[in-house]
């Protein structure tokens, strides 16, 4: 029996954070995160950039080191209800400004006020947007089946600490499990809640069976195993991707290791 259900080093859980609009209580967050070695990924709109509670261009490549920069749409406008030419603006001149600002290409969003349609998921395929998260959540550990309709496990206000437990004492039965926790710095401020994703984050915090991912690294790491290539038998497979992957085999991790053929 072959199962996706391994991640990188042969942990079987992934856990990812996923922040919007880049205001001045990212630095308050990514401090947290940093601390407790959690990783995760921050929606910034780059039209916004130093507006009042709102970062500084120049310190968000340091700031946003450990994690990734995405995009939220230029100046955060609601894209289901915009024309066409609209919507490629809202999103390559964020691109263009984010990724100037963070030397690597961006390619993930997140949907400016969770507001998006069909005509905006293809859209978001032509300007180069590969995975884009939504504000509906399913409070369950499962993997999305559509990176462009990315639905959450909660919000961090939606029984985070509970569901935190959940997660760590989910039994494995041969399928990854992912937690994915969404929200907006400003909220632990104006909530005067810091101290929930302080014990979150240390309730989660260095456990060997979970990979502290970015959202991109998930979508990279889930497309590299759905492209595999195996042998009509399934005795051997080739890995095309440039990273190293896992697999089980009858419950057994196998490496497979890039651009190579496993015999399995």
């Amino acid at each position: 029996m072959i199962n996706f259900d391994r991640f990188p080093e042969n942990k079987r859980k992934v856990l990812t954070m996923s922040y919007d609009d880049g205001k001045t209580y990212d630095r308050k967050l990514v401090e947290i995160f940093d601390k407790y070695e959690i990783r995760g990924t921050f929606h910034i709109n780059g039209g916004y950039l130093s507006r009042l509670e709102r970062i500084e261009p120049d310190e968000v490549k340091d700031l946003y080191k450990n994690h990734e920069i995405s995009a939220h749409g230029l100046t955060h406008q609601s894209l289901s209800i915009s024309p066409r030419e609209n919507i490629v603006r809202q999103v390559m001149e964020d691109r263009l400004i984010l990724e100037k600002l963070a030397g690597y290409p961006v390619r993930g969003m997140s949907y400016p006020n969770g507001l998006y349609n069909d005509i905006v998921v293809e859209i978001l395929k032509a300007t180069g947007i590969e995975y884009c998260r939504v504000v509906e959540t399913h409070k369950n550990f499962s993997m999305p089946e559509d990176f462009l309709r990315w639905r959450g496990t909660c919000h961090h206000n939606e029984n985070l600490l509970e569901l935190g437990q959940k997660f760590l004492d989910q039994p494995y039965k041969n399928r990854p499990h992912l937690m994915y926790v969404w929200g907006h710095s400003i909220e632990f401020e104006r909530d005067n809640n810091w101290d929930l994703i302080e014990n979150f984050c240390k309730m989660m915090s260095g456990k060997e069976d979970i990979w502290y991912a970015t959202n991109i690294e998930i979508v990279d790491y889930m497309k590299g195993l759905n492209n595999l290539k195996f042998s009509a038998d399934c005795k051997m497979v080739y890995n095309p991707s440039a990273i190293r992957l896992w697999i089980s085999v009858d419950e057994k991790p196998i490496i497979l290791e890039p651009g190579k053929i496993t015999l399995l």
